[in-house]
């Protein structure tokens, strides 16, 4: 078939399609975007295992049959994700090193973990030996520097050598093995890992041969001066503390209460600390306020010092904090 993607006796087949079906109408589509786990989980592409095996020969002659052991090469045997039992893909050389499906969503996750791209599209071709993974690239990412839209980033590996581990810069969307070769035909950039040790620890190279640059540093420096050009009063502040921690005349006397310490601690920082000296009645010392709370002073569990501010730290480095942060970013930066 065209396509090649791998199908078993079940009647299921190892692709899956972010929301948009494919001409060959196989595999999973679903309805929202794909993160690393559910590529993996509904292509089939987890548990495999890939590993390598050493090999023999039998020789028969009129004495007998001869078993020989082939010194410089090894199989390629992958756990069937369906069975469960060994199966061979291909020979290999010795220093070759498998690089498993999971490590190859996890490249393309640390690759542009700071843009904001799903997984669009994985599968597996010609009966497991080679595989693929695309992402969706947000406007958050530019191609060398270039706002073209509806690029993708898209990986392929082989589990037979028949090639190295490849990463394209492409505005093709890769379904089967056909578009898998107008993608590779229509890169805009390419990075080729070959199967050996400390792949991970490319990927700073890999993002400088693809031409990967994130807008964020750049878009949110204009935002910051833009509020430090903006004037804030004190009212105008406790405006967008309203917004970011409502309370209605139905609420509770506790809730009422909480919210009268929130905005007094807030106030403080806004209009006498330290931490917004030569800023101070701007919009950027009010959202340097409000982080500064939310990071550092806002009430965390526990029953000692030490507790509270374990939680404090939790909170920061697990992102809990994020969300109200994003929120008042966008209220200031309107």
């Amino acid at each position: 078939m065209a396509h090649e993607i791998e199908q078993f006796s079940d009647g299921t087949a190892a692709f899956v399609s972010a929301r948009e079906d494919s001409w060959h109408q196989l595999g999973t589509v679903t309805t929202s975007a794909l993160t690393a786990e559910d590529a993996m989980r509904l292509a089939a592409l987890d548990n495999w295992n890939v590993r390598l095996v050493g090999l023999s020969a039998t020789e028969l002659t009129a004495e007998g049959a001869t078993m020989m052991e082939v010194p410089n090469h090894r199989a390629t045997v992958r756990t069937h994700p369906k069975s469960g039992r060994p199966e061979s893909l291909g020979v290999v050389g010795t220093d070759y090193v498998p690089v498993q499906n999971e490590e190859h969503a996890e490249f393309l996750n640390y690759l542009v973990d700071e843009s904001g791209a799903h997984f669009e599209t994985a599968g597996s071709l010609r009966g497991g030996r080679q595989v693929f993974l695309t992402m969706k690239l947000p406007q958050t990412m530019t191609i060398s520097h270039s706002d073209k839209v509806d690029l993708y980033i898209a990986a392929f590996n082989s589990h037979d050598g028949s090639s190295a581990f490849r990463i394209v810069v492409t505005p093709v969307r890769v379904v089967c093995a056909n578009t898998l070769r107008a993608g590779l035909s229509a890169a805009k950039s390419k990075y080729t890992v070959r199967h050996t040790s400390g792949a991970r620890s490319r990927i700073a190279q890999a993002r400088q041969a693809l031409g990967l640059t994130f807008r964020y540093a750049e878009e949110f420096e204009k935002a910051a001066q833009r509020m430090l050009d903006a004037e804030m009063t004190t009212p105008m502040l406790r405006t967008v503390v309203e917004q970011l921690w409502p309370v209605s005349n139905a609420d509770t006397t506790r809730k009422k209460t909480n919210q009268l310490s929130r905005w007094n601690t807030i106030r403080n920082l806004f209009e006498q600390a330290d931490t917004q000296a030569g800023i101070r009645g701007t919009a950027w010392a009010g959202y340097n306020a409000i982080t500064e709370y939310t990071n550092h002073i806002a009430p965390a569990r526990g029953a000692s010092p030490d507790l509270k501010k374990a939680a404090r730290a939790e909170r920061v480095i697990s992102g809990t904090a994020d969300d109200v942060m994003e929120r008042a970013f966008s209220l200031m930066t309107v």
